[in-house]
């Protein structure tokens, strides 16, 4: 990708990160000026605006009947289209240094409630035991319902040391959950990691920030330097990590490929909407920027791996894991992902306001969409400490009304065939007294972690094979 003023993320929907997004700070160009304007669409448009102005109840400004025209224009096409004003787009550049101010959660829009895709880890939500797939219908006293989701995540959003009180509806509980939540400067770091054990390394991506490739190289030097050795396998946790920024993900991918390997290609209607993404530094370096991948470790591009997705791993999670898998680098383990596969271009229109329009879908390498579908890992592994993502309570793409549809045909089919299962032992599966995993002070996962462990029982077995 060429830096023609223009950089990319890729998330979920909301504002706290984009959805496959592409920013272009260009001006709108009338790309298509030949097209016969809809006259009579056009004069029924002008009718009800006259028509507002004259007869409403009360008086309304020229601006806010524009504005919830365009709203209205964009939130109709899909769930990921929308218009940004000054606020929600300076929010969105903010997100991306990966510090904000607000509660922590990854959110989107059903039945006109937000819902939750996925709390961030360390964040106020986090602690309070926000749950992917709840469904927010009050903040404060006020209902979400008839809110756009820019403006519930505005509410949500504030000054550190400010309390809110959410109100959640959640599968299988009778009565809603009143939580109140103290809001906190986000901070995430995108990058944590640690050695497991003597050989075997551990690096979890919670969101692909501007700075992720960067502390990803920083965190596999570290792995290399604490085990005094190459490492015998490595894990690479992309679960509940909802996107972010595009050239993160073709970092972390080009940090485990071979250079000129395909990470991702975009197809779309126009020239600016057809990429092709390659391992190589001009797709993931900023201009004159030190390419920090050059003096990786030996050996880091070919330790056996296993990445662990889950029904929270969206967008450029997908890209990463989608990528690894095709290339055969890796074994992908888990549950099937979210599947999120369109692109928006951030498209600014003057006063600091901008919208957000899908103008393409990805493919993994091998061609694969994964829109409303998902990445299906080569091993299946039920997640003990999320039921919600395995007795089909988690939230995908697919749920999603105005959806995408995935060119490749069907939505329910695996992206992939999954060459094995493992479920959960009995004595592992959460009941109603048993609560999700938590971790201790200073932790990044838990030794209690189930996909953890058979992520590395299976590197184990690849090193004892590779042995023999």
């Amino acid at each position: 990708m060429t830096h023609k003023a223009k950089f990319v993320l890729v998330g979920l929907v909301g504002v706290l990160a984009g959805a496959a997004l592409t920013v272009n700070l260009s001006a709108i160009a009338n790309k298509d000026a030949e097209t016969a304007l809809p006259v009579e669409e056009l004069r029924a448009f002008t009718d009800v605006f006259a028509r507002i102005k004259s007869d409403y109840v009360e008086p309304v400004e020229d601006k806010k009947l524009i504005t919830e025209a365009i709203n209205g224009m964009l939130t109709g096409l899909d769930p990921h289209s929308a218009y940004l004003d000054a606020e929600g787009f300076k929010d969105l550049q903010v997100g991306t240094q990966g510090e904000f101010g607000g509660l922590g959660i990854e959110v989107g829009m059903e039945d006109g409630f937000v819902k939750v895709v996925s709390p961030i880890e360390d964040t106020p939500a986090f602690k309070a035991g926000v749950k992917p797939g709840d469904l927010i219908v009050k903040l404060d006293d006020t209902p979400v319902k008839g809110m756009t989701l820019n403006d519930a995540v505005k509410r949500m959003r504030g000054k550190p040391g400010a309390t809110i009180k959410l109100t959640i509806a959640r599968k299988g509980v009778d009565k809603p959950i009143v939580l109140t939540l103290t809001r906190a400067v986000i901070k995430i770091r995108s990058v944590k990691s640690k050695l497991l054990e003597n050989g075997y390394g551990y690096v979890r991506v919670t969101q692909f920030q501007e700075h992720t490739g960067e502390l990803l190289a920083e965190a596999l030097g570290k792995l290399y330097k604490d085990n005094k050795a190459p490492l015998k396998g490595l894990i690479l946790d992309l679960r509940n990590d909802p996107g972010g920024l595009l050239n993160g993900a073709v970092a972390v991918t080009a940090a485990f490929v071979k250079p000129d390997s395909l990470v991702v290609y975009t197809e779309g209607r126009t020239d600016d909407a057809k990429m092709r993404l390659t391992a190589n530094r001009e797709n993931y370096l900023r201009p004159m920027q030190v390419d920090y991948l050059k003096n990786l470790p030996d050996g880091v591009k070919q330790v056996p791996m296993v990445v662990l997705v889950n029904s929270g791993s969206a967008s450029a999670s997908e890209i990463v894991a989608g990528a690894l898998q095709d290339h055969k680098r890796a074994v992908v383990m888990g549950t099937r992902t979210f599947g999120k596969g369109s692109v928006q271009t951030i498209l600014p229109i003057g006063n600091g306001t901008a919208i957000k329009l899908t103008t393409a879908r990805y493919f993994t390498p091998n061609g694969r969409s994964i829109q409303a579908m998902g990445i299906e890992p080569d091993i299946v592994v039920d997640d003990p400490a999320m039921p919600e993502a395995d007795d089909g309570l988690g939230i995908r793409e697919a749920d999603l009304d105005r959806h995408l549809s995935n060119p490749n045909g069907g939505e329910t089919a695996p992206a992939s065939k999954p060459v094995d299962s493992i479920k959960t032992p009995p004595a592992e599966q959460p009941g109603k007294d048993k609560k999700p995993l938590t971790l201790e002070p200073g932790e990044i996962v838990s030794k209690n972690d189930f996909q953890v462990n058979q992520a590395l029982n299976l590197l184990k077995g690849l090193q004892i094979l590779q042995g023999r």
